[in-house]
């Protein structure tokens, strides 16, 4: 197995119940401290490649990163961006709230329980 499936296989969702090691709730942690870590060690490999590029070719010189303000259109990207990071860095509540809202779709409510004995009885 290429390092490309393991990554993609590692993020598919899981089907069925979730197994846990530890509480639910040090799991969640655990599980969004992973997410972060992961994320920070590839934007750190990259960004290193990138200004190390950039200082080679004599594009750019560290000060200028360093000193670097974006724009508008930066912001509202960055702003973009930084969404979508969240959303995956918590994925693993988004993933738990979605099971808990299957299950309470699948519940019967009080009208149709009472109905359904009201049957019985007749």
């Amino acid at each position: 197995m290429s390092i490309q499936d393991a990554i993609a296989k590692a993020s598919a969702k899981p089907a069925g119940k979730r197994p846990y090691s530890f509480t639910p709730e040090v799991e969640r942690v655990l599980a969004i401290t992973l997410a972060v870590s992961a994320e920070l060690a590839v934007t750190r490999q990259r960004l290193d490649t990138v200004e190390r590029l950039l200082a080679a070719k004599g594009v750019v010189a560290q000060d200028e990163i360093d000193n670097f303000v974006p724009s508008e259109t930066d912001h509202a990207e960055r702003g973009l961006w930084n969404q979508e990071y969240v959303a995956r860095i918590f994925r693993i509540i988004q993933q738990e709230a979605e099971a808990v809202e299957a299950a309470v779709a699948n519940e019967r409510s009080s009208e149709e329980l009472h109905e359904e004995l009201e049957t019985e009885k007749a």
